[in-house]
């Protein structure tokens, strides 16, 4: 695969490159995102906001540390780290696109994690098909608490391209065949990590069907917004992980 972080930072107001990014890698690393209002820009040049329980009316959440103990859905509003997964797990219909910015980085830590679930999913295929085949079973996850969604890690659509769906915290449940296989999924995530500071200004956006995200934990006053949402129709951003790029299916 190339690297989709060669290519370094994108104008937040360059949408076809951001849309191209998008396209080829899933992921596009952006710059010139000064406040929640840039970010909202940015996020209605390649998608319909999708509001989320923690947003404000214009869907978006401002992730800081409030100082929650909480943990699952409101360990965002903490200054713990928070495992690699993906946005809106319990829901049966996730969206697309996760766009995040950064208006003030923690004094330390903080760094976002970012893996890419198709190379997690071509080393499954290479080295553990037992284990990917279990990751595979439908409803054998239940996500997101008793009133989330049944579904498995790795979804097929109609199309061959595959979903990835996946927390790991208090709100989840793995059937005992899944659960055998955890420690060989997080070893290939892990292999596949890569750590990103964000200055002030600096954001990406990630196709949620195909990568995860996560951070470290931090100190200091860490500012960043968040907006979930579907690509636009017209600009035929397909997301998922595309059958071409897996070596063999479960």
């Amino acid at each position: 695969m190339n690297d989709p972080f060669e290519g370094g930072r994108i104008a937040a107001d360059d949408g076809s490159a951001v849309v191209d990014a998008l396209t080829r890698h899933g992921v596009a690393l952006v710059e010139g995102l000064a406040d929640s209002a840039d970010l909202l820009r940015l996020a209605g040049s390649v998608a319909t906001v999708v509001p989320h329980r923690d947003s404000a009316s214009d869907g978006v959440t401002t992730l800081v540390d409030l100082g929650s103990t909480e943990g699952g859905a409101f360990a965002g509003f903490s200054s713990c780290a928070l495992a690699p997964h993906t946005d809106r797990s319990g829901v049966a219909d996730p969206p697309a696109l996760t766009i995040l910015s950064c208006s003030q980085p923690a004094v330390s830590g903080g760094q976002c994690v970012l893996i890419d679930g198709a190379a997690v999913h071509d080393t499954l295929a290479e080295t553990a098909p037992d284990a990917l085949a279990a990751l595979h079973a439908p409803r054998s996850v239940l996500f997101g608490g008793a009133s989330g969604h049944f579904g498995a890690v790795f979804t097929e659509c109609d199309d061959g391209r595959i979903v990835i769906r996946l927390r790991q915290d208090d709100l989840v449940r793995f059937s005992p065949e899944v659960s055998r296989w955890l420690p060989t999924l997080h070893a290939a995530i892990d292999r596949h990590r890569v750590e990103l500071d964000l200055s002030a200004g600096h954001g990406y956006v990630l196709d949620n069907h195909r990568w995860l995200h996560g951070r470290r934990a931090f100190t200091g006053h860490r500012v960043v917004h968040r907006v979930n949402g579907n690509p636009l129709l017209h600009l035929g951003i397909r997301t998922g992980i595309p059958a071409r790029m897996r070596s063999s299916a479960p």
